[in-house]
Parts: C-alpha cells; sequence; structure tokens
C-alpha cells in the first residue's frame, strides 16, 4: 500500500488508524513496489523499472551483449505468417507480458509491445527476433527515467498521432496518445481502433477523440483534486 499527501501529520495519522485495524509495517518513504523504483531528489521524483529489466534479461536467456539504438526498425509491417510457427510459445507469451508491465514506465516501448501483443496467440520465429530486438533496445537504454518535478506549471499540454491502415492483416489504424501536466508525463497509450478509415484525416480525428476523452476524463479528476488547469492540445502527424 502507498500512502502519499502534502500533510505529513495527517498521513501519520492514517498509518495508525491502519494499524489499530491491521497487522502491518510501515517500510519508511517509497523505493520500491511493485518491480518500480522511486528516488526522490530536491528537484523532483524519478521513476524507473531497472532491475525490472535485469531480471527480465536473466529470463530472456539473451546470449549476448548486443545492443541496438531503436526498439523497432521503421515501417515493419507484422502479419500472422511470417516466418515459422515457434515449437513452445511459453517464452514468447512471458516475455511479451512483462513487457507490457515494463511499458508502465517507459513509454519508448509502448508502441512496439503493442504490435508483438497480438501475436501472443501464434508466434513465429519472426515475431520472437523483434521482440529480442525490444529486449537489446532496453539493454542499451536501460537506465532511462520518468522525472517527475517537484514544481511545475498546471497546463496540461496533449500530443496525438495515427498510422492510417498500418496493419496489412485487417487495415485498421493505430492511434496513440501523451499527456503532460506541466513537465511530468503523466499518461500515454497505444490502442488499434475498431474502425477502417478511409483517409489519414479520419484516422487522426479517431486519435484526437481518443486524446479528448483521456483529457476530460483528467480534467474532471484533477477537479476533484481542488487543481485548476489550462489545456493545450497539439496534433501531430
Amino acid at each position: 500500500m502507498i500512502i502519499t499527501g502534502d500533510d505529513p501529520e495527517y498521513i501519520a495519522f492514517v498509518k495508525a488508524r491502519l494499524r489499530d485495524q491491521f497487522l502491518m509495517t510501515d517500510l519508511g518513504p517509497l523505493r520500491y513496489f511493485l518491480g518500480i523504483e522511486v528516488s526522490s531528489t530536491s528537484d523532483g521524483f524519478y521513476i524507473s523499472q531497472e532491475n525490472y529489466i535485469q531480471d527480465l534479461f536473466a529470463r530472456a536467456a539473451l546470449g549476448d551483449e548486443r545492443t541496438v539504438e531503436t526498439p523497432m526498425e521503421l515501417n515493419v509491417k507484422l502479419q500472422p505468417t511470417d516466418g515459422d510457427p515457434l515449437p513452445d510459445p511459453t517464452r514468447y507469451r512471458h516475455l511479451v507480458g512483462s513487457l507490457v508491465y515494463l511499458a508502465v514506465t517507459r513509454l519508448d516501448i509502448s508502441y512496439p509491445v503493442h504490435i508483438l501483443s497480438q501475436f501472443v496467440s501464434a508466434p513465429t520465429t519472426v515475431h520472437y527476433s523483434l521482440l529480442l530486438r525490444v529486449l537489446r533496445y532496453l539493454r542499451g537504454m536501460i537506465t532511462r527515467r520518468l522525472f517527475f518535478p517537484r514544481s511545475s506549471s498546471l497546463q496540461l499540454q496533449c500530443y496525438s498521432d495515427a498510422t492510417w491502415t498500418s496493419d496489412p492483416s485487417d487495415r485498421r489504424l493505430l492511434s496513440a496518445y501523451c499527456v503532460f501536466l506541466g513537465g511530468s508525463l503523466i499518461a500515454w497509450k497505444t490502442k488499434k481502433q475498431t474502425a477502417v478509415s478511409r483517409s489519414s484525416v479520419e484516422a487522426e480525428l479517431h486519435a484526437m477523440a481518443l486524446l479528448t476523452a483521456e483529457v476530460t476524463w483528467l480534467q474532471w479528476l484533477l477537479a476533484d483534486f481542488g487543481v485548476s488547469i489550462t489545456t493545450q492540445h497539439s496534433g501531430f502527424v
């Protein structure tokens, strides 16, 4: 359980009440929780999953120390029939599942993980080789972290993008967005849409609609916290 707030006395009160009702141990300031590492400085907080990535390398049993600069090559269009079926897809499924959780703090792998997760039912050698590429990318970028500054503006900045007919198997688009609160990245997502867009403009509008729903929810949430914000939306192709 994580308890957070800006009133140390009330936090202490909540912990005391919980101890009265439950058997619990106070582990002190937050440093590690469910594979997520948190470090605090005078400037802000850093969130990472470096130890989780190291454990992922051990389970993947990579036999080399190679690294790559990007998690996926440009314009890769995967299909279910690419390559030969893996005799045992268990490792592929476990690694993809672990990467899905890793994307909690590593949005730089969000897109390739979304692509690879579409083939967990029947992965092939081609899919597995691209999975290993993501791991080699992480090996070279293992120290990347998310930073949340202590002081920042309360302006929401939003960015959306879409790929039109990028999937050759069903022609459906992928939309993505990210949302910043001041200098803090607070939300991001990559999602395949249910409809087939007839133009790139329609694809961008689908992406912006997805982002608008997220921003509306964030505004309501921040309003419940008593936070007054301004919103700026930027779309890019």
